[in-house]
């Protein structure tokens, strides 16, 4: 994948959409950089702007020396550049010129790019091309078959015998009993998940690090920490057993394990509906998430993209539009993660929500889910003529019928934005997209009930 100065990968060469404000101000790296993006997304704040049909956004940014700042965004990528120092992508500049043609078109006129801006887009798209030629395609072959097996044999037997030591370590610790795990504290657990790191398995090393933190997690813990130690043995058992599962189940195990898997098959043109999109902190990373909709296929796809600390991750769409795209599933029971191939067109607005279902298919989907891959925490569903209800312990989603409802995780209790779901619903049914858990319906995006045949609102709720 491409990097580019602002750390994003390049898109297709088509163009793109104007962004709206909540979705510029989505791509920012962290508050503070979303509140000075604001101040500088006026007119007084910039000159000389422009923007072309290929997605490109440029402008002179006054600061606080002699020489006003060059800012030049690809919303292809989206890719920034700016001659500012700050280490954050993007940055409060690219963000303000964002928001400034997001606000009002006028401000920013079309034209053609100045010098400084074309030679950043001309180097970025050359660079692309160079890295599509077949050429670079035929040195990737190159590699050694017979090394690259060796290598995959030694690392499964690294992952084995690491999964044998922590097999080991939740025998010691249920022999001893769970009250032993609140007072070794901490410390212990993080050896352990070292211990998987040094066996190049990642995705146990993560759950290993969440189990250290489930005595200090409030009432009812010892239940939850038999149930995640529970859910680590089966996965244990599963990788030291996965010559025994079915090929999509052996899949999900090395995925879930921490291996790398690269999307295979033909890719899965459609018009994809972005549903939501939201970051989440995991360590030194931030994963992005972004949800789609298949409009003709009924597919629905994850995208995954990580970004170091101060970056934004690496892929971002406009929520609440349709993209024109091929997609390339991942192997793996489910098959919802997926890599954003080839996009045809300009981004447009979504005409009509996605359709829903009842609370009841929305639970039954989550567990044939489980069927097919024990360690999932969620399964993405889309709930149609819902209505948020208070409830004693906080709020649930109840059908216009009264007779279904699905209560709203605690963690979408605690964010500001649920508010978002009461007001447009107003006691009226709407249509909640969402991901499906144990632990309860966690809304992502809504729709206003409403006629069909013009662009529909996607009010996002994270």
């Amino acid at each position: 994948m491409l990097l580019t100065d602002g750390g994003e990968p390049l898109g297709a060469a088509a163009p793109a959409a104007r962004r709206t404000v909540e979705q510029v101000l989505a791509l920012a790296p962290d508050d503070a950089s979303r509140k000075a993006g604001n101040k500088l997304g006026t007119a007084g704040s910039w000159s000389d702007t422009g923007w072309d049909g290929t997605g490109a956004v440029w402008g002179l940014c006054k600061g606080s020396g002699s020489r006003p700042y060059r800012t030049v965004v690809d919303a292809t990528g989206p890719a920034y550049k700016c001659s500012c120092p700050s280490r954050k992508f993007p940055c409060k500049h690219a963000l303000g010129l964002l928001l400034l043609r997001a606000a009002d078109d006028a401000a920013v006129p079309a034209g053609s790019p100045p010098d400084w801006a074309r030679e950043w887009l001309d180097g970025r798209r050359a660079r692309a091309e160079a890295k599509a030629r077949p050429a670079v395609e035929g040195a990737a072959g190159l590699a050694d078959p017979e090394a690259a097996r060796k290598r995959a044999e030694k690392r499964a037997e690294r992952i084995g015998g690491g999964a044998r030591e922590l097999e080991q370590r939740l025998t010691d610790l249920l022999r001893g009993g769970l009250a032993a795990a609140e007072q070794s504290g901490y410390g212990l657990w993080e050896e352990t998940a070292a211990r998987m790191v040094d066996a190049q398995a990642p995705g146990l090393a993560g759950r290993v690090r969440e189990l250290g933190a489930v005595p200090a997690s409030g009432p009812g813990w010892p239940v939850r920490l038999l149930e995640e130690c529970a859910l680590l043995h089966l996965l244990d058992s599963a990788w030291l057993g996965r010559d025994r599962l079915p090929p999509a189940l052996a899949a999900t195990v090395r995925t879930r394990v921490g291996l790398p898997a690269s999307p295979e098959g033909p890719p899965v043109r459609d018009r994809w509906l972005v549903l939501a999109q939201y970051d989440t902190p995991e360590g030194k990373i931030v994963t992005r998430r972004i949800w789609l909709y298949g409009e003709e296929s009924g597919r629905t796809a994850l995208l995954l993209s990580f970004g170091a600390a101060g970056r934004a991750p690496a892929q971002a769409l406009p929520v609440g539009a349709t993209v024109d795209a091929g997609l390339t599933p991942h192997p793996g029971s489910g098959q919802l993660r997926a890599e954003l191939g080839e996009r045809f067109g300009v981004p447009e607005p979504a005409v009509t929500p996605p359709p829903g279902v009842t609370a009841a298919e929305a639970i039954a989907a989550y567990g044939r889910a489980l069927g097919d891959d024990p360690w999932a925490e969620s399964w993405p569903v889309t709930l149609r003529d819902v209505i948020p209800v208070p409830s004693p312990d906080g709020w649930q989603l109840v059908d216009a019928e009264g007779r279904e409802a699905l209560p709203v995780t605690p963690a979408a209790l605690n964010r500001p934005s649920l508010w978002k779901l009461v007001a447009v619903s107003g006691g009226a049914p709407l249509t909640v997209f969402g991901e499906c858990g144990h632990r309860g319906f966690d809304p992502l995006a809504a729709w206003p009930a409403g006629g069909t045949g013009a662009p529909v609102e996607t009010v996002t709720l994270i």
